[in-house]
């Protein structure tokens, strides 16, 4: 094949008057190949051929397009790779090698017509008019163990600004709480909210665009003043941008795996690095801006937001006569008041509230796995205040950290029957007078050297009783005329006079 800078001496010669002949004899090439060239005007060469033989593939061609049309059609986790179709042409007799199989799909695929499923057209969004969320999941070390974490992932269409959080799951209060986050970090949201079709958001799906939203996730975006809109199942480019940032930060953010105490480490050192990313990342559609400086400007548009969402998802559970509720296979104390009745337990995304009667029966922190019992002491006190004797056996007061007068006095009181009565007898004044009351009250006693019951109750009971003194009004009749004036004279002379009679005695 001739080269191009062969080509160009041709024309060159042929330009200058010399024949076919005279440039076929100087370039020893043959003459029917100079014409072609001059003929066609090609400054380049080209072959192609017109039939691809196939001496050993011939008679399979059909089989191997059958197969290919076959796994074309199957889900995408079960398609075959070109090895896996060279391996069942094998079975059906192709003796060839595989360099054959794989040039001809590679052929057949590109001959194939273009569809316009792989064709996108691009999009452009305005200030404040949209913004799309997405779940990921990443590898941390929590802790010192390795931990499987769900991300959300939340990027403003218009600016390109991302904001991440990291959760234990990807439940429906946890949705709430990076909606929460989101609008505290953004300073507000957009108009509409893109989303796939997770279940914590949508409850049944019907044809082209139309969703029932749950009723929750519903009353969030209408706190939010946000207009929800779910993409075409199996169609993740509808929100294409949160795809890209799942991809783009997994790179710059998880990699290598971050290393923290606690998740609410990882969110914040997350934030700042999101933060520092797009103050010096250049804006896709504004080069000579950064990301930060579009998102500022974009700022002004959102929607504003006064109050985060209550972001809760409730259930109903019954408490057990040991004051205990549970939820997600963990259990956790509530109010003896409580006891034995339905309770509505609130689980947020890091801590479970429980009511009961319209009255708040407990507050936990909430805790992930399963197995764990959460006791809170101060509920069980109305039960140990009848049954003093569970003191000292009590699981939920085992490890019971008391403030430290209040264990100083139970260490004086010592170890028996009536000293368990007696510290029982203080820490009922705890459900009447507040922890912090009853605290002060035991340090004011143990500064005058007693941590008697009756002591420290008398000194609770007092801060109650103080009242006021009503003054008094005088009557006019008993106003002194001439106001007495102060002569201290007087009391020097009565002192001499006396020292006087003591001497003559």
């Amino acid at each position: 094949m001739l080269t191009v800078e062969t080509i160009a001496r041709i024309r060159r010669e042929h330009a200058k008057g010399r024949s076919v002949r005279a440039i076929a004899r100087a370039l020893k090439i043959n003459r029917e190949t100079v014409a072609k060239y001059l003929r066609s005007g090609e400054t380049a060469p080209r072959y192609e051929r017109t039939r691809q033989p196939y001496p050993k593939l011939g008679q399979f061609q059909a089989e191997l397009e059958r197969l290919i049309a076959e796994n074309d059609r199957r889900p995408a986790r079960d398609r075959l790779d070109y090895r896996g179709l060279f391996d069942q042409l094998t079975v059906a007799g192709f003796e060839g090698g595989y360099d054959a199989v794989r040039r001809y799909i590679t052929r057949w695929k590109r001959r194939q017509p273009a569809t316009t499923a792989e064709a996108f057209v691009p999009l452009t969004f305005a200030p404040g008019e949209a913004y799309q969320f997405d779940w990921a999941e990443e590898w941390i070390v929590l802790d010192g163990v390795t931990t499987k974490v769900q991300v959300a992932h939340v990027r403003l269409c218009h600016s390109r600004m991302p904001f991440v959080a990291v959760y234990p799951r990807q439940t429906q209060e946890m949705v709430f709480d990076a909606h929460a986050r989101a609008a505290a970090f953004y300073g507000g949201l957009c108009e509409r909210g893109i989303y796939d079709n997770m279940k914590t958001a949508v409850d049944a799906v019907f044809v082209g665009k139309e969703r029932r939203f749950n009723r929750r996730f519903a009353q969030m975006c209408s706190h939010y003043l946000v207009e929800p809109v779910a993409c075409t199942p199996a169609s993740g480019w509808e929100k294409g941008q949160v795809e890209n940032q799942v991809g783009t930060l997994r790179q710059r953010l998880f990699t290598p795996r971050l290393r923290a105490a606690t998740l609410e480490e990882v969110n914040e050192r997350l934030r700042h690095a999101v933060e520092a990313w797009a103050r010096t990342a250049p804006h896709p559609e504004f080069p000579d801006r950064t990301v930060w400086a579009v998102f500022e400007a974009e700022r002004p548009a959102l929607v504003a937001v006064a109050n985060a969402f209550d972001g809760f998802h409730e259930i109903t559970a019954s408490a057990s006569k040991t004051c205990l509720i549970r939820f997600e296979r963990n259990r956790y104390s509530v109010a003896a008041v409580a006891a034995g009745k339905p309770v509505q337990v609130r689980a947020y995304a890091d801590r479970l509230v429980a009511w009961c009667d319209g009255t708040v029966v407990a507050e936990h922190r909430r805790a992930f796995g399963h197995g764990h019992t959460i006791y809170d002491p101060l509920h069980y006190l109305p039960v140990l205040a009848r049954k003093p004797g569970a003191l000292r056996n009590g699981a939920p007061f085992r490890q019971w950290e008391l403030p430290a007068a209040l264990a100083k006095v139970r260490v004086r009181l010592g170890r028996s029957d009536e000293a368990d009565r007696q510290f029982v007898g203080i820490l009922a004044a705890i459900l009447t007078d507040g922890l912090d009351a009853v605290e002060a009250a035991c340090r004011e006693a143990l500064a005058s050297g007693t941590h008697s019951r009756d002591v420290i109750l008398n000194i609770l009971a007092r801060r109650h009783d103080v009242t006021p003194t009503t003054p008094v009004a005088v009557p006019a009749a008993l106003t002194l005329t001439i106001e007495p004036a102060a002569d201290c004279a007087r009391y020097d002379g009565l002192r001499a006079a006396r020292e006087g009679c003591h001497g003559a005695a």
